[in-house]
């Protein structure tokens, strides 16, 4: 209902209710001055109804039985320009809010809520004092007087546009939070999950309902500190210009895995408070590993692949085989590990032939006063790599108790924890093995990187195979 305003008809509904509200025919019972409960300085209920009615923000007019109107609040002024004044007392819409030629129509359906249960919904063309139209979407309902029997309507309006958007607005946000493609996730200023989708569910490893109220410390393993800092800058500062990719890892029953988000976040403040009110944070993701892996794993090669370029060409210029095979080895080294060891067979043993230095990064150049034996014990990755003629993969840091110790007792440095041995074989002959290491702050060998490493095998065995054909001849 809408309330008039200053306007000098009564404010209740109905053409024989009184001033005092009592009922029809009967004089108001002596009350109070002012205030409709009776305490001093409370405003009378019929300020206090136009006051609250003229607050809202829908568009509201009332009507009495006659269809005379009787309420006209401060927003339907504002999108029909009509003021109460000029509204209240009118009969109908005919003539000012509505063109002739529909007002029967219109007024026939919207009295019509005056006996019909429930809520009435019609869309209207409605005239603005400045002779513009105005397509409005109304809800009507009846009014009934103190003695039951319908005593006029009211009516509440607002622009089809607005309310489409409105419309449009709570349609995408229950998709977002269903059927979206991509993870959504509203997070409270404590920075704890209150609302979460199907996909955001399944990229966090749990069900929707169990990932409320959690921290995401006890979800997300590595990556977190990243996430929430995130979070609070997006409450302090507002929202990033640009998607931003994190790597996480996950806890989930399957075990721990690592993914990539490409994240957006978005401030959420309220909309009814006067000043912003942080309500929290909308984290909008994909999941993007997939593509990021395919992205690394092409920069990764056509880096190996300049390196190989590069090694190649300056094997080349070498006069002495066994440089040029050190050469290579430098060239290989970048960014794929840490220390490499070279081990030729002599009879029925390895020798150390040439090597990166055991206690700081370096070259690889051959052992100081000539190869020394390579004292491994059986079952070695080193032997195994030659007893197979193929490459062996081995790492020890992840389940040893002292990594230092599993790395001594192989015969490599102390800080190896994941090792890559491959074979050197030239024309049909096994000529020793290849033993690249990495530290424990590295991930372990994978198969692309068995692929490189065979590789690089190669081409040092052809340059080892010239050295030693060389010095038999």
């Amino acid at each position: 209902m809408g309330a008039s305003r200053s306007s000098g008809t009564t404010d209740e509904i109905g053409p024989d209710e009184d001033p005092g509200g009592g009922p029809p025919g009967r004089s108001a019972a002596p009350g109070p001055p002012a205030g409709g409960d009776g305490l001093p300085g409370a405003p009378a209920g019929s300020e206090l109804l136009a006051a609250l009615l003229d607050g809202m923000d829908a568009a509201l007019c009332a009507f009495d039985a006659a269809g005379t109107v009787t309420h006209w609040n401060r927003e339907a002024e504002r999108i029909l320009g009509w003021s109460a004044e000029e509204a209240v007392g009118r009969r109908g819409f005919a003539g000012w809010a509505v063109r002739r030629a529909d007002a029967d129509e219109v007024r026939t359906r919207l009295m019509s809520a005056m006996d019909a249960p429930g809520r009435q919904v019609h869309e209207f063309a409605l005239l603005r004092k400045d002779g513009g139209r105005v397509l409005v979407r109304t809800q009507s309902a009846g009014v009934r007087g103190a003695d039951g029997r319908p005593a006029g309507v009211y009516c509440a309006f607002s622009e089809v546009h607005a309310q489409i958007d409105l419309e449009r607005a709570i349609a995408l946000s229950e998709a977002l939070l269903e059927d979206a493609s991509w993870g959504v996730v509203l997070v409270d200023v404590d920075l704890r999950p209150t609302v979460v989708n199907a996909y955001a569910a399944r990229a966090l490893g749990g069900s929707r309902a169990r990932l409320l109220g959690r921290p995401l410390g006890e979800l997300v393993v590595q990556g977190v500190e990243e996430l929430e800092a995130a979070l609070h800058h997006v409450l302090a500062e507002g929202a990033p210009s640009a998607p931003a990719e994190q790597w996480v890892t996950l806890r989930t029953a399957e075990g721990e895995r690592r993914r990539c988000w490409r994240s957006g976040f978005l401030r959420l403040a309220s909309p009814l408070a006067e000043e912003p009110v942080p309500l929290g944070v909308g984290w909008l993701f994909r999941d993007v590993t997939a593509a990021k892996s395919a992205e690394q794993e092409a920069d990764r090669l056509r880096f190996r692949a300049g390196q190989l370029h590069r090694a190649a060409r300056t094997a080349s210029e070498c006069e002495d085989p066994m440089e040029a095979a050190t050469s290579l080895l430098d060239f290989a080294l970048a960014g794929f590990a840490d220390h490499v060891l070279v081990d030729l067979v002599a009879g029925e043993r390895l020798v150390r032939t040439a090597a990166t230095p055991f206690d700081a990064p370096g070259p690889c150049l051959p052992v100081s006063g000539g190869a020394i034996p390579a004292r491994y014990a059986p079952g070695h990755p080193a032997l195994q790599a030659v007893e197979r003629t193929g490459t062996v993969r081995t790492s020890g840091a992840a389940g040893a108790a002292d990594p230092a110790a599993w790395a001594l007792e192989r015969r490599w440095p102390r800080d190896a924890a994941h090792a890559l041995c491959a074979v050197l074989r030239s024309r049909g002959r096994t000529l020793g093995v290849l033993t690249f290491l990495r530290a424990v702050n590295r991930a372990a060998f994978e198969r692309t990187d068995t692929a490189y490493a065979e590789t690089v095998a190669a081409r040092v065995a052809g340059a080892v195979d010239l050295a030693q054909a060389t010095a038999e001849g």
